[in-house]
């Protein structure tokens, strides 16, 4: 899988995406011995203004038929998306979603889908009050929103949409059965974990984990979860 985010501010996704498990998916595992595993998804980032063609590099410009703030041009989005995906021949296997508030709902199974149906994911972040409409005409793209409230970029949602779609890649967490929704024993809305130790002094209270959990009793352990959604 192959992600592609088109944005003002690379260096801000790039510390998220280089880290922890998204980190280590992008690299490749030599493993024990002689067996070399190859990197399961990579993370591509395009600065519009590195294609904005003019003296300043700038990117926005005024709105035509006035308005408050400043419109992201389309010609360096546009041109930052040719250099990510524009010469794959299938484009077929190319999907790209343009983060906006006024977006389809994002949710498991769209994070599902795009990993199954596709090898390239173009996330186009936009700033200021939005990007140029010509954009989302020439390209076909899908608006995706992240949820109910306004951000003050499209990077934050294109990071919990990678984030999330990754996970659904094979090998790219440590083992399958973490996918929560695949889980046969706690479920998805299972609300209680406990690790050591089995007592804490918070304040002067003993916070102790519940008993059932450390019976060893594993049919217990599933039905006080399952009351516990």
């Amino acid at each position: 899988m192959n992600f592609h985010v088109i944005t003002l501010f690379p260096e801000v996704c790039r510390a998220y995406t280089d880290a922890s498990i998204l980190g280590r998916a992008q690299k490749t595992d030599k493993g024990k011995g002689a067996k070399v595993r190859g990197k399961k998804i990579s993370v591509n980032y395009y600065d519009p203004r590195d294609y904005a063609n003019n003296k300043n590099n700038k990117v926005d410009d005024k709105p035509y038929g006035g308005g408050p703030g400043m419109v992201m041009r389309a010609e360096p989005v546009l041109k930052a998306w040719d250099k990510a995906v524009g010469r794959k021949k299938d484009q077929k296997k190319v999907k790209t979603l343009m983060m906006s508030p006024r977006g389809k709902k994002f949710d498991q199974k769209m994070a599902k889908d795009l990993a199954k149906k596709y090898d390239h994911v173009v996330l186009i972040s936009g700033r200021y009050e939005g990007i140029d409409s010509r954009v989302n005409k020439a390209l076909k793209v899908q608006e995706v929103s992240v949820g109910d409230y306004v951000l003050t970029g499209g990077e934050l949602p294109a990071l919990t949409i990678i984030d999330s779609v990754a996970r659904q890649v094979p090998g790219v967490l440590g083992a399958f059965e973490s996918l929560e929704d695949d889980r046969s024993d706690a479920g998805p809305a299972s609300s209680e974990f406990y690790t050591r130790p089995a007592e804490i002094i918070y304040k002067k209270k003993k916070l102790k984990v519940p008993s059932v959990f450390l019976s060893g009793n594993h049919a217990e352990i599933v039905k006080y979860r399952a009351e516990k959604k």
